[in-house]
């Protein structure tokens, strides 16, 4: 369901809000069957980006940005002026969250400077497509997907020229709205990222194919029927089954199943008193508990404070799922307007 990219004159301002997403795991890192990875993601309804952009006489890259992510921005321009013909941007960045925490704050970030960009100047590109001009979606689609459509995503992996294609969407479930998401994280510390996640990845060993199985199987047989038929507890089951084989995998990599242990040892006071589907998203540090109501997170949230109450360093909240993808929005039409199909 690429997000599609009408041919319009130039306009001023352009603002895209693009959803934070959690990224529940991978199905197949060693491509045990030919192909790699494969993605299970979920889009929530906060900490999302939301960029504002207008044609401008000079470059210039203002707001919600650190040094290392105005650097990123202005490499996205050139990459896209290299594309898509000369337009020089007056970027501002309303809102974003903190990089490398495990809500896909790159490709939000990526995504909504291209989209801005391809409708000011009148490009007809789908988000794939900037994706790949942006050099997005290496190993998963549900950032690209979740920008697209929102809910619960499952991707196909990437192919073998990602020039041509982002990972393909294999499935796609509504969240159900009355589930929430309680996020626990460390502010101390970052996801793996860049030169350190490669040479992470290179160094694990090869994931056994019966594992590869055994996650494809909680995916199609458990996870995604429970979303779709809203029975919580084969879905919270699977998820942190799935997720604790996944984290074993990845132990060598991140110090343990969770890259903080307080993360962990939050979310694991908030399961052992309620079904829970418990994990880490990414690389963490952010972890996750989906829970059956706003009730249940309320009672959720309550535990995980005290568990931390001497943990000032762990941030706790509650979200919801988001089954829409991004909104964009010009100076003609300021109220939001999804363009997801």
């Amino acid at each position: 369901m690429p997000l599609q990219l009408r041919r319009l004159q130039p306009r001023e301002p352009i603002t895209v809000d693009a959803p934070a997403r959690l990224h529940l795991g991978f199905l197949d890192p060693n491509a045990s069957l030919g192909r790699a990875f494969g993605s299970l993601g979920l889009v929530i309804d906060a900490h999302g980006t939301r960029v504002d952009a207008c044609l401008a006489e000079r470059e210039r890259i203002d707001g919600a940005v650190t040094d290392a992510e105005r650097e990123r921005i202005a490499l996205c321009l050139a990459r896209l002026q290299a594309a898509y013909g000369p337009a020089t941007l007056a970027i501002d960045v309303v809102h974003a969250p903190r990089a490398h925490t495990g809500l896909g704050s790159g490709t939000q970030l990526a995504l909504a400077v291209g989209t801005a960009f391809a409708r000011l100047v009148g490009q007809p590109a789908t988000s794939a497509e900037i994706a790949a001009v942006l050099g997005r979606g290496a190993r998963s689609g549900i950032g690209i997907l979740g920008f697209d459509c929102g809910g619960l995503l499952l991707d196909g992996g990437p192919p073998g020229d990602l020039r041509q294609s982002a990972p393909p969407l294999l499935a796609r479930q509504p969240f159900p709205e009355q589930w929430r998401v309680l996020l626990v994280s460390d502010t101390r510390i970052e996801g793996l990222h860049g030169a350190e996640e490669r040479r992470a990845l290179a160094s694990l060993a090869p994931f056994p194919q019966r594992l590869a199985a055994h996650l494809c199987h909680l995916v199609l047989m458990q996870i995604l029927p429970g979303a779709a038929e809203h029975n919580f507890a084969p879905f919270a089951h699977g998820l942190t089954e799935m997720q604790q084989t996944i984290g074993e995998y990845f132990a060598s990599a991140q110090g343990g199943v969770f890259a903080s242990p307080d993360v962990e040892h939050v979310l694991r006071a908030v399961a052992a008193e309620r079904t829970a589907g418990i994990g880490q998203t990414s690389w963490g540090p952010t972890g996750f508990a989906v829970l059956a109501s706003a009730r249940e997170a309320d009672s959720a949230l309550a535990t995980a404070r005290a568990a931390a109450q001497s943990l000032p360093h762990i941030e706790c909240s509650v979200v919801a799922g988001r089954n829409s993808g991004a909104t964009i929005r010009n100076a003609e039409a300021r109220a939001p307007r999804s363009d997801a199909a």
